[in-house]
This record gives structure tokens, C-alpha cells and sequence, in this order.
């Protein structure tokens, strides 16, 4: 990896998100941003972790062997952070 912006937390969910709905147009209706931020940001990503993480596929697309592995631990961190907001917020 290259370093940077690839463990920010919107770039997480933006990877998780256009896993889950397999389609970077899906992906920002879900999250409210531009088709075109979506691929920019994901250009960025792929940028960041030194190559692609998603196969174009036709119609939409999948995540590759890099990507797979990415995600797998995106999704791990998304859901330790939710944990840790929600015990903070019984806390207070």
C-alpha cells in the first residue's frame, strides 16, 4: 500500500457499499453522492492500495481477490466502530 487516505472511514464505506449493491451508480443513491464522486473516490482507493479492487464488469461490479480482502476487513472495522458508538452512548 502506498500509504494515505485508504483507511478513511468514508472510504470504507463507500467500498463496503458498492460491494453490497455491486453497481457504483447504486452505491451513490444509497449514500446521496454523485455517480461520478463514487468512481473518483474509488479511482483514489485504487490508487492508494496500489491497483484495482474491483472487476467492470457489464453491468455493474465485483470485487477482485484485493478487494475481497479489503472489504473483509472494512467490514470488520465499520462494525467495531458502530460497537464502540453505541457503548459510548449508553455510557452517557
Amino acid at each position: 500500500m502506498h500509504g494515505g487516505n485508504v483507511f478513511e472511514i468514508d472510504a470504507l464505506r463507500l467500498l463496503v457499499t458498492v460491494a453490497e449493491t455491486g453497481s457504483f451508480t447504486k452505491a451513490a443513491v444509497r449514500l446521496d453522492y454523485t455517480q461520478s464522486a463514487v468512481s473518483r473516490r474509488i479511482a483514489s482507493l485504487e490508487k492508494e492500495t496500489g491497483g484495482p479492487l474491483f472487476e467492470r464488469l457489464a453491468r455493474g461490479v465485483r470485487l477482485n481477490p484485493a478487494g475481497r480482502a479489503l472489504h473483509r476487513h472494512a467490514v470488520e472495522v465499520l462494525a467495531r466502530l458502530a460497537g464502540a458508538q453505541d457503548e459510548l452512548a449508553a455510557i452517557r
